[in-house]
């Protein structure tokens, strides 16, 4: 008898996590669009959508959800549950399923600024667009519903029935991971409105940058193994390091910013389940994302951004001009070949950090102050300006904003001509770094060619 028990003991002690699965969500949509000054959905795109073939529409989604435990490295518990909520989608998809390439990207919405901030559909909604991508952004937290600048107050009468506090019974983000696993639900399972309308999904991938990206490092350990719906998790610039256990995927990258702040300090080995890469020059909030967002969040927040360029308060000018949204491109691109044929993306070089315990990390920089290692597109391989993605405040030197924001410093006439005799030489390096990016899989066909189409319209060397 003894030896029976302690048999059934061991076999009970290899059987996998019970999954949770919570119930789906009722989806009601899309919620009307009137003429008023905020009678939108919250953080509505500005881009010409129709003309691509694209619709925007907003739906709610409400259930009952359970709060979880998020050990470190481990897969979390269920604390208790059922708990009602109401909160909202946000999704952009092809009008025909002609133009869906099968994929949705879901975005958990990033809430630094203590509203919705859609900072991937900012970086890479071109590609998304050209793509047949949907997307899909998900009012998760707390401090984009319930904040002053949150969606309740935005507009009380299109948002005031929406809550993630349970009636104010739950004073955290607890609701969160749950509500971000039944948003997948929503657009997969859908109970009343169909948020993707006739489309069929294939391949669900998640994502989200900073703030949302350590939201999302936690899920993808401790709550996404009890239900499992995303079958890619893209975790960009934050969270913590990926347990090497885990059955989903999941795929970080980091500007070289991340790198510094904390990521060098948790890199980890590629595996089977587990891709990472790091972006020479970029950084945490670059230019290109500037100047996509900023009209939208002047519009609908009321307050800018960081300011681009010599105006801003920092000591070196503002803002990368590394292209990171390139490799964000290429990084769905590969998600989705992951997903669906278990081709793993290709391996990337790290920077060349010398010292992780100093803060920022120690980097190894050339001449032109440049970093060396990681990936490299041809705005740092083949240079017209410093680009680095760390800076410091001119009256603060914490300033998170200017560290953030990276540098960008053109370089002087003397500087190019040193660099490129003539405008011959700066496109045939240009279109050598940038077909050799092509050929390792760091960026996509599309955005080769606009690299190099970019180079021949430029004056460099004339």
């Amino acid at each position: 008898m003894r030896s029976l028990l302690a048999c059934l003991l061991s076999l009970m002690a290899l059987q996998p996590t019970t999954l949770h699965e919570p119930g789906a969500p009722t989806v009601t949509g899309p919620i009307a669009t009137g003429a008023g000054p905020r009678d939108h959905p919250f953080f509505a795109t500005d881009q010409d959508l129709r003309r691509a073939g694209y619709i925007e529409e907003e739906y709610f989604i409400e259930g009952t959800a359970s709060r979880y435990t998020t050990p470190d490295q481990a897969t979390g518990t269920v604390i208790d549950t059922g708990h009602p909520y109401r909160t909202r989608i946000v999704v952009r998809r092809p009008l025909s399923p002609k133009r869906f390439n099968g994929t949705a990207i879901v975005e958990w919405y990033n809430v630094t600024n203590t509203f919705d901030y859609e900072v991937m559909w900012s970086r890479s909604f071109r590609h998304l667009l050209d793509e047949g991508y949907a997307w899909v952004g998900v009012s998760a937290q707390r401090n984009g519903v319930h904040t002053p600048a949150g969606l309740r107050t935005w507009n009380p009468a299109r948002y005031g029935s929406l809550d993630l506090t349970a009636g104010g019974t739950v004073t955290d983000d607890g609701l969160a991971y749950d509500v971000f696993t039944q948003a997948a639900q929503a657009l997969t399972d859908p109970r009343g409105a169909r948020p993707l309308g006739d489309l069929k999904v294939r391949t669900l991938i998640a994502t989200g940058q900073s703030q949302s990206a350590s939201r999302l490092a936690l899920y993808a350990n401790s709550v996404h193994p009890l239900t499992p719906v995303y079958d890619v998790i893209t975790i960009v610039d934050g969270g913590v390091q990926i347990r090497p256990d885990l059955a989903t995927k999941v795929f970080k990258t980091a500007s070289e910013y991340d790198v510094l702040a904390n990521q060098a300090a948790r890199r980890q080995p590629d595996t089977g389940h587990y891709a990472y890469w790091e972006i020479a020059g970029a950084s945490h909030s670059d230019r290109h994302a500037y100047l996509v967002n900023n009209p939208i969040r002047l519009r609908d927040a009321g307050v800018s951004g960081l300011l681009a360029g010599p105006t801003a308060p920092c000591v070196s000018p503002a803002r990368s001009n590394v292209p990171y949204e390139y490799v964000l491109n290429a990084m769905f691109d590969h998600a989705v070949r992951w997903a669906r044929e278990n081709r793993r993306p290709p391996a990337a070089p790290y920077l060349e950090i010398t010292d992780t315990t100093t803060s920022p990390a120690t980097l190894t920089r050339d001449a032109y102050q440049i970093a060396r290692g990681g990936i490299r597109l041809a705005a740092v391989d083949a240079p017209t300006e410093r680009n680095t993605g760390w800076n410091i405040g001119l009256t603060d030197a914490t300033n998170s904003a200017c560290r953030q924001g990276g540098t960008w410093i053109p370089f002087d006439e003397t500087t190019l001509n040193g660099l490129y005799p003539g405008h011959r030489d700066y496109v045939s390096k240009v279109r050598q770094v940038t077909q050799q990016n092509l050929r390792d899989g760091f960026i996509t066909r599309r955005d080769a060619d606009r690299t190099i189409r970019d180079a021949e319209r430029s004056t460099v060397g004339r």
